[in-house]
C-alpha cells in the first residue's frame, strides 16, 4: 500500500498528471468515462451504468475528476456517501517568455507563485517540470492537449552564498520576482537562444515549435518520494497534502463493493487558490452532475433534494501534526501527532465544515474500522488555514466533516507524513463506503 502511494506520488508531480493517473487506476477497476457534453440518456455506456452497480467517471480541465459507483437504491431514497480532496499543491508556474538570458550564456525562467509554498524549501535541489502543453487541434475551439513530465533534474533555484548574505540564518524576506527564478541551463549556440524551454518542450514530446500555441508548466521536485525514520515509519515527499488523501480515497473506492447508497470520489483542482474556478470545489460542475444522474435514474428535481439531505460527505485534507521544535504554536490539548491516526479539524469560524455531529459520525466510522481518531484545533493565537469543505457546502448543503492526516512542514517542497496514518486513513474510507 505504501508502495503504491511513493510510486503516485512520483508519477503525479501536477495536477494534470495526478488526474490522469486517477483515471488510470479507475479503469483499470471497471470505471467507464462518459462524456459531460451529451447526455446521460444518449450515451449507451453511461445509461447502462445508472442502475446499481454502475461505476463511470468524468473529468474536468483535465485537472479534477469525479467518480461514481451507483448504489442499489436510487439516490433519492438511500443519498449519497462522498470523499472529497484536492490533487493542487504549492508551487512555481513558468510563466509565458519566460526565458532570461543572463550574463555567461545562463538561462533562468520567469515563474509566478502558485498557493503559499514555504519558499526557502525550493533552493539548492534539483527540480523538474510537468503540466500541459497544447497543441494545433481540428479546430480553433479544439486543440489538442498533451501532459509533459520531464523524468531527470532540470532545474535548480540557487541560494546567495553567506558570504553575501551574513543574516541568512537570522531570516530573510526572499522576493517571489527576484530570489525564485530558477536556472535551466547555458546556451551554447545561436540557435539556442530564447528557445531552450522550447527545445526541451518539443524534444519531450516529439512535436515542432510552431505547433505549440501555449502551456500550462509547473516547476516540481525531482527527488524521489521515501519513506526514513529507524523503522521507516515515515514518508518524505512533496505534495502530501493532498495527494495522500487523493489516493487514500482511490483505494477505498476501487476496493468497495456494491451497497444501497451511491458513492462518490470527487478530486477538486485549485484548493490552494481559493476553489472559485470551473475545476474547483466552488464551481457548480460537482452538484450538476449529481442532479443529472438522479434525473437519469427517473427522479425529479426534488429527488436530489431529498438525495442531499441524506448524503455525508468527507473533506479530506491533511492537518498539521504536533511539531516537537515548536510546542508552544500548537493547541494545549488537540495537538494531533504522526502516527495517532486521521484528524478530525474544527474551528469555532467555521473554516472547517464539521461539528459535534459530523465529527461524531466519523468518529464513530473510525472506531469501526479499528482506527485511531484525533482532533485538531487551533492555537487561539495562531490562525489556520481553510480547506474545500466549506466552499463545496455553499453549493451542495451537505452534512459533513473535515479531516486528514497529520503531516509536518505542509506546504514545503518535502513534508512529512506517517505510514501508519496512510494505512489508517484507508482503512476509515473502506469503512465510510460500506456503512
Amino acid at each position: 500500500m505504501i508502495e503504491r502511494l511513493l510510486n503516485f506520488l512520483n508519477e503525479s508531480p501536477v495536477n494534470f498528471l495526478a488526474t490522469k493517473n486517477i483515471a488510470c487506476q479507475l479503469e483499470k477497476a471497471g470505471y467507464q468515462r462518459i462524456d459531460p457534453q451529451r447526455p446521460l440518456s444518449e450515451q449507451e455506456q453511461a445509461q447502462s451504468m445508472i442502475n446499481g452497480g454502475g461505476k463511470f467517471y468524468v473529468t474536468k480541465n483535465d485537472s479534477s475528476i469525479y467518480a461514481f459507483h451507483i448504489g442499489r437504491k436510487p439516490m433519492a431514497e438511500a443519498g449519497f456517501r462522498m470523499i472529497c480532496a484536492h490533487c493542487d499543491s504549492p508551487t512555481f508556474r513558468i510563466k509565458p517568455h519566460a526565458e532570461m538570458l543572463c550574463e555567461g550564456g545562463i538561462v533562468k525562467l520567469n515563474t509566478e507563485v502558485y498557493g503559499g509554498p514555504i519558499m526557502s524549501t525550493w533552493f539548492d535541489r534539483p527540480l523538474t517540470i510537468a503540466g500541459r502543453v497544447i497543441v494545433r487541434g481540428k479546430d480553433a475551439f479544439n486543440p489538442q492537449t498533451l501532459l509533459l513530465h520531464v523524468k531527470r533534474p532540470l532545474l535548480q533555484i540557487s541560494n546567495l552564498a553567506i558570504h553575501f548574505n551574513r543574516q541568512v540564518n537570522d531570516g530573510v524576506k526572499l522576493s517571489k520576482q527576484k530570489d525564485m527564478l530558477p536556472i535551466l541551463g547555458i546556451v551554447s549556440n545561436e540557435l539556442e537562444r530564447g528557445n531552450l524551454l522550447m527545445n526541451v518542450i518539443c524534444t519531450e514530446l516529439e512535436i515542432r515549435q510552431e505547433d505549440i500555441l501555449d502551456f500550462d508548466l509547473y516547476l516540481a521536485d525531482a527527488t524521489p518520494a521515501c519513506t526514513f525514520g529507524v523503522h521507516d515509519e515515515f514518508i518524505s515527499s512533496g505534495r502530501l497534502d493532498d495527494l495522500s488523501m487523493c489516493v487514500a480515497g482511490l483505494e477505498a473506492m476501487i476496493g468497495a463493493e456494491t451497497t444501497d447508497a451511491t458513492k462518490v470520489l470527487a478530486i477538486f483542482d485549485n484548493e490552494e487558490t481559493g476553489s472559485q474556478t470551473k475545476q474547483g470545489a466552488g464551481s457548480p460542475f460537482l452538484a450538476m452532475m449529481l442532479k443529472r444522474i438522479v434525473l437519469a435514474q427517473g427522479g425529479r428535481e426534488e429527488a436530489f433534494y431529498q438525495a442531499v439531505e441524506r448524503a455525508f460527505m468527507i473533506s479530506a485534507d491533511n492537518a498539521h501534526a504536533w511539531h516537537p521544535n515548536y510546542s508552544e504554536k500548537y493547541d494545549p490539548t488537540n495537538h494531533p501527532v504522526l502516527g495517532g491516526g486521521p484528524v478530525i479539524k474544527f474551528n469555532a469560524a467555521q473554516k472547517y465544515a464539521s461539528d459535534a455531529v459530523s465529527a461524531a459520525v466519523f468518529a464513530e466510522i473510525c472506531r469501526k474500522a479499528g482506527v485511531p481518531c484525533q482532533r485538531f484545533v487551533n492555537h487561539s493565537d495562531v490562525a489556520g488555514g481553510s480547506t474545500l469543505g466549506n466552499i463545496l457546502a455553499s453549493s451542495i448543503p451537505l452534512r459533513g466533516v473535515d479531516m486528514g492526516n497529520a503531516i509536518l512542514a505542509m506546504h514545503s517542497c518535502r513534508e512529512t507524513g506517517s505510514v501508519d496514518d496512510h494505512i489508517y486513513a484507508v482503512k476509515a474510507f473502506t469503512q465510510f463506503f460500506t456503512e
